[in-house]
Order: C-alpha cells, then structure tokens, then sequence
C-alpha cells in the first residue's frame, strides 16, 4: 500500500488541489489534465517521471499517451509540497525510491521527513526574525509619520566639514 491517503484528517484536510476536482476515471487522465489537478506544469510531470520521482509507473493509452490515476495525483502533490519546502530533488528521489520499495523501511523514510521537518523548523525561527525585523520598521515609520517628523526617517549623518551635521537614526 502507499503511503498516499487523502482520507479525511490527512491530504485532503490541507487543500491539495489534486483533491478538490472529480474523482479521476478508471482509465485516469490526461497530462494536460493531470497538469491542471496539480497545479505542476506538463513540463514538470515529465521531469518528476524521467527524474525518478513517480512513485508508479503512469500507465499509457493505446496511443502510447500518459494515463495519471489518483495516486499519481496525489503522490506528485506530496512532490510538490516537498518540493516547495525546499527538499532538494535528490531526497525526494531518496523518498520516493524508499516508498516504491514497500515495507520494512519506515524508518528511514520517517527519519529523512523529521531531517526535512527540522529544517523547516529553523527556516521558519528565521523568516520568525525577519519578520519581527519587518515590524519593528514598520512601527518606527508609522511612530514617525504620526510625529510628524517622518523626514528624520532619511537623515544620514555627514561628517564632511563644510556641511550640518545631521541626525542619524539609529533605527533606519
């Protein structure tokens, strides 16, 4: 069984997109369609099967054309994700070859979601910092319009001799 389930409480519950169409037929669907359930371009979908990162192998029509099932769907919206969270490709490869394998390597697939997790964890304490950064500003700009002496926001110390020395804040 793979470890792709959009039951409620788990894929489903954050928005795939892959969930939020029809159920894709018995014979699956197109890649233009499958392109658009996703939100990942036909450019990408080749890229994910060349790449290795397809879990299955996306059946084909009789015209030799790309069939993607459910699975299909929800396993490249998982890549998807892992991707936008900056997983590099060669882990997710390392996923997917792990999940492909079946059982008995749970562990490695949950130790390299917690090394991927924890990385995450820190980006987001610094993006946390940047933020805070962002506000702080943001607070002296609207302290200083409300003052109405918003132009000591611009003042940059000149040490040349033959200028006013000017205020610099420190904050800006």
């Amino acid at each position: 069984m793979l470890e792709v389930n959009t039951s409620a409480g788990n894929m489903s519950a954050v928005n795939t997109p892959a969930a939020a169409h029809a159920p894709v037929p018995a014979q699956g669907v197109s890649i233009a369609e499958a392109s658009r359930r996703t939100g990942v371009s036909v450019h990408t979908l080749r890229y994910y099967e060349r790449a290795g990162l397809v879990i299955t192998s996306v059946g084909r029509n009789s015209a030799g054309r790309r069939r993607y099932r459910q699975v299909d769907l929800d396993w490249i919206t998982v890549c998807t994700r892992l991707r936008a969270t900056g997983m590099p490709i060669k882990a997710i490869h390392r996923y997917a070859e792990l999940v492909s394998a079946g059982r008995g390597n749970e562990q490695q697939r949950l130790a390299l979601l917690e090394d991927h997790r924890d990385e995450i964890t820190a980006k987001l304490a610094e993006l946390q910092q940047d933020l805070a950064l962002i506000t702080h500003k943001i607070d002296i700009y609207r302290a200083r319009l409300a003052a109405g002496d918003a132009h000591r926001l611009w003042a940059v110390e000149d040490s040349s001799a033959d200028s006013p020395a000017r205020t610099h804040n420190s904050a800006e």
